[in-house]
């Protein structure tokens, strides 16, 4: 069964982390007390609701519990922010991802149960959506409208395979440019190199290829 996510606060941030979580196929439920808003990202997400997220009868109603992940992605309402951190942890939410304003925004909302702090200046949208969907995802950077290149740990499935059987270019239309090793990176490995337990591998493909070949390893 495929991750479900909830984000709420559909400005840029958030509606960038939405929609891409919903244009890899995962169900997304966008949240914004503004109407205006959620009609605007109503097509690029699963399910969309107006509510005020400071509202724990309003967030009760909606389930939340029963999401893996719910992104507190509120623009400049710091108090918000907390406030909807606090009753998403007390519903029992699994994962609470939060967006902070600043260092102190973060500390505050660490304390009180966030399980992660994202700062909008060094995490694009895209790159979130991408970390949150599985921890085998390090990093994923965009290249150009279409490409990117991913860092993906490898999965249990992989490990003991060379890159000749797992055959990555052929299935997915990926490169795979390096492995890494622990502190070691292999630039370039060749079709023999085996995948080991705990490597990350360098992946450069377009968006859509990278992203069949990210769902078929993640989940």
């Amino acid at each position: 069964m495929k991750k479900q996510f909830a984000v709420i606060g559909m400005g840029r941030f958030g509606s960038s982390v939405a929609k891409t979580l919903y244009s890899l196929g995962f169900e997304v439920l966008a949240i914004d007390s503004n109407e205006q808003r959620t009609q605007e990202v109503s097509h690029i997400v699963t399910h969309v609701v107006q509510a005020d997220s400071t509202d724990e009868e309003a967030l009760r109603a909606l389930g939340l519990r029963n999401f893996d992940v719910v992104v507190v992605a509120i623009g400049d309402d710091i108090q918000s922010s907390i406030l909807t951190t606090i009753i998403l942890k007390e519903l029992g939410v699994p994962k609470v991802v939060v967006k902070a304003q600043n260092e102190l925004h973060g500390k505050v909302v660490k304390k009180i149960g966030a399980d992660k702090v994202i700062y909008p200046e060094r995490d694009m949208g895209q790159r979130v959506a991408h970390h949150l969907i599985s921890s085998n995802i390090i990093d994923y950077i965009e290249l150009s409208e279409d490409h990117s290149i991913a860092e993906i740990r490898a999965s249990r499935s992989m490990v003991g395979k060379n890159l000749s059987q797992l055959d990555i270019r052929a299935k997915y239309g990926c490169n795979v440019m390096g492995i890494k090793t622990g502190t070691h990176i292999n630039i370039a490995p060749n079709a023999a190199d085996s995948i080991k337990e705990n490597d990350i591998l360098i992946v450069v493909g377009k968006n859509e290829d990278l992203k069949n070949f990210e769902i078929t390893f993640t989940e």
